[in-house]
């Protein structure tokens, strides 16, 4: 299917190819007929990308801050690499769909296939939609009039928010789509409008749906015109629906207000506020989010759990279905908006025209209908890609190589472990994404031959002999056991399993598939002064204490990392990794462990008390309420009167050990490349793997049972 994506670093807009989507779990599989372009956030982006890198730095001054602290302690090298390769990520553009269903994911309860849906889903001639954000459309509704329903909410909600009352006067300031649709919402509430802009057109367009108008551009004054219009008094409230820079549409909005006026700021506009504006007439000021409640809540918009209609009356779907209702009895009209038509064919068209000087307001875009286009050839969920021959290494093309299939093309999988893998000689045949997106990318960039939505393909691909699982955390086990009842050696992002049940599963499934390799991506016990350190540690009689100091930074509590259903919490998703290590220099199983946590914190300020078989013992403190100017990761080791300390994996130091002082490295390495080296050396060679499976067993286990007692 065709999809359009913008590029961030450069901001040039392609159609590609990519494979058709899966209806997840409370999802709807959507075959698009129309598509609006966002006149204001799609501009917003294309110019974005269009940017220079200072003009990018200027816009996003906290992106800036975040990329200065993890040079401090990562160095230059691996952050430039990070910030490459997020920008170098494609952006599926779009929010604004109408389409017919095609699929119903399960728990995607109200709709069937057949329906006719508005929904936020992306510029594509399928998408896959959460169920909350999808609206019936009624029959006396066309598709392009139902295009605008996701900007039409976001004009509702801040309606909403200024709460107009029959009567009042009520200022809009900017009358682009959403301007206009706002006019026209205000006036169905019985207000008396006033329309602010510089452009003659969308002026008239405000007059015909009721408003009274000032002409910025003619030099008329915007507050002595509100004076007249509210009868001197002060109008009731003003919504702002420009974008600029410039923070004088909020200040001409608090003169204009009259005593204990609203103002509601939905566009984007600068934020220099003075207090004295708001001061003496004590107006309320508030910025609206989105389409309305349910917004960036990952419980509605995920997972399908909506709010309780008698204390959420107007959610995101709610606002949908409401401005729906208003296109079938006539309260709203749209037609007038629509400027240009162009078929998805001349995408590019539509977005030079969004970028250029040419007047515009409405552009829609079209699809091919089943009959143009069958739904076999729309919905095709494997796309190959047919990568170059000078792509494939000597070592890829082996007859004993590791065929790889990766499933997950997320930015872990293709900053660090899809690099590592290839050049450590994998044959990289298949990847896998849900979106479809992020598997074409990343199959083009590094040479996959085939990229794929279809999970079964992986597991029935007889040419496919190794998965790589770099999905999200609740996935793994599942896909651990599926891969390898498929006769697949499996290498698995951490953490193996969030619970015990899952972990139980994996073991029945390691057991009955004979010699295939389960590997987990422990990597930190194959960084190079880590294993210089072990080295050291080899001549050491006795017990010894480790003490590893992780200054994990605070992460939101809404995070999916955070979720325990999802992510499993960070003890489980990155705290494993510090168990592991221990584990590893030890070289004994852990016979006791215990923990605690602060009483305030989310279960990701804690500290682990390890102790191994042989005496020793280990204490790992994993902190997220620290600073970040502070090194990350810092593991010391004390034993027979020496001490041993690793900063950051750049810096080890010897302190009293005879032949040894430090080991410094240019650049911070975790030992992502050589585990995964280790990993296909053990598929080529027919080896066992790399970490005893009795070894990923004990710390996945180890793991849970802290994670476990610390949510009690």
């Amino acid at each position: 299917m065709k999809q359009i994506l913008q590029s961030l670093k450069t901001g040039d807009v392609q159609l590609a190819e990519v494979p058709c989507p899966r209806a997840g779990r409370g999802q709807l599989l959507i075959r698009s007929s129309r598509t609006l372009v966002s006149a204001g956030t799609e501009r917003m982006l294309v110019e974005f990308g269009k940017a220079g890198w200072i003009d990018k730095a200027r816009q996003q001054p906290d992106k800036v801050r975040m990329v200065i602290e993890k040079v401090r302690t990562d160095g230059l090298m691996p952050t430039m690499e990070a910030v490459l390769n997020k920008l170098d990520q494609p952006l599926a553009l779009g929010y604004c769909n109408v389409g017919v269903v095609k699929e119903v994911g399960s728990g995607a309860a109200g709709f069937t296939v057949g329906d006719r849906v508005a929904s936020n889903g992306k510029h594509a001639e399928v998408v896959s939609c959460p169920v909350n954000l999808c609206a019936k459309v009624p029959d006396k509704v066309s598709d392009e009039e139902a295009a605008f329903t996701v900007v039409a909410g976001v004009a509702l909600q801040g309606v909403r928010l200024v709460r107009p009352t029959l009567g009042e006067s009520v200022v809009v300031t900017g009358l682009g789509l959403i301007g206009l649709m706002t006019v026209q919402l205000l006036r169905a509430h019985g207000c008396r409008v006033l329309g602010i802009d510089f452009d003659a057109d969308k002026l008239a367009l405000a007059r015909r749906f009721g408003a009274e108008t000032v002409n910025l551009a003619a030099g008329e004054d915007p507050v002595s015109a509100a004076q007249v219009f509210s009868r001197g008094r002060g109008v009731d409230a003003v919504l702002i629906t420009a974008s600029t820079k410039s923070s004088a549409p909020v200040h001409h909005a608090a003169l204009m207000c009259r005593k204990r006026g609203r103002i509601v700021l939905v566009g984007v506009t600068g934020l220099e506020l003075s207090r004295d504006d708001f001061y003496e007439k004590e107006l309320t000021f508030q910025v609206s989010c989105s389409y309305g409640p349910g917004r960036y809540d990952p419980n509605y918009e995920e997972k399908g759990n909506d709010y309780p209609v008698g204390f959420v009356r107007w959610t995101e779907q709610r606002n949908f279905e409401a401005v729906l209702d208003m296109l079938a009895d006539g309260r709203l009209d749209l037609k007038p908006l629509i400027s240009h038509r162009f078929n998805i064919d001349e995408a590019g068209k539509a977005y030079e025209l969004l970028a250029g000087e040419a007047p515009s307001l409405g552009i829609l875009l079209q699809y091919p209908t089943v009959e143009e286009k069958p739904d076999e050839i729309v919905r095709r969920q494997t796309v190959s890609l047919s990568p170059p021959s000078d792509v494939t290494s000597d070592a890829a093309k082996r007859a004993d190589a590791a065929t790889v299939a990766f499933v997950g093309a997320g930015n872990y999988a293709t900053s660090v472990l899809i690099p590592a893998f290839k050049e450590a000689g994998a044959r990289l045949k298949l990847v896998v994404s849900k979106s479809g997106v992020s598997g074409v990318h990343a199959g083009r960039k590094f040479g996959f031959e085939e990229a794929t939505t279809d999970i079964n393909s992986v597991l029935t691909q007889s040419q496919v002999n190794t998965v790589v699982i770099a999905t999200r955390h609740d996935s793994h086990a599942r896909l651990v056991c599926q891969a390898l009842g498929a006769g697949k050696h499996v290498f698995v992002e951490k953490p193996l399993a969030l619970n015990l049940a899952g972990l139980a599963e994996v073991e029945t499934a390691h057991a009955a598939a004979g010699k295939r390799l389960l590997m987990v991506g422990f990597n930190r016990r194959f960084a190079p002064q880590v294993q210089k350190l072990k080295s050291l540690l080899e001549g050491v009689r006795g017990p010894k204490s480790f003490v590893m100091t992780v200054n994990a930074g605070a992460i939101p509590a809404g995070h999916w990392t955070q979720d325990r259903e999802v992510g499993g919490g960070r003890i489980i998703g990155e705290a494993c990794h510090f168990i592991d290590l221990l584990r590893f220099l030890a070289g004994t199983p852990i016979e006791q462990h215990t923990a605690m946590t602060l009483a305030a914190a989310t279960g990701d300020t804690a500290t682990i008390n390890l102790r191994f078989a042989d005496g020793s013992f280990g204490t790992i403190h994993y902190f997220a309420n620290g600073s970040k100017s502070f090194p990350k990761e810092r593991l010391e080791v004390f034993a027979a009167s020496r001490v041993l300390q690793l900063d950051n994996f750049r810096r080890l130091t010897g302190f009293g050990w005879p032949g040894f002082s430090k080991m410094n490295l240019w650049r911070q390495n975790k030992g992502q490349r050589e585990c995964a080296k280790a990993f296909v050396e053990a598929v080529r060679n027919g080896g066992s793997a790399p970490i005893a499976f009795d070894e990923l067993m004990e710390v996945s286990r180890v793991t849970i049972e802290i994670a476990e007692g610390l949510s009690r």
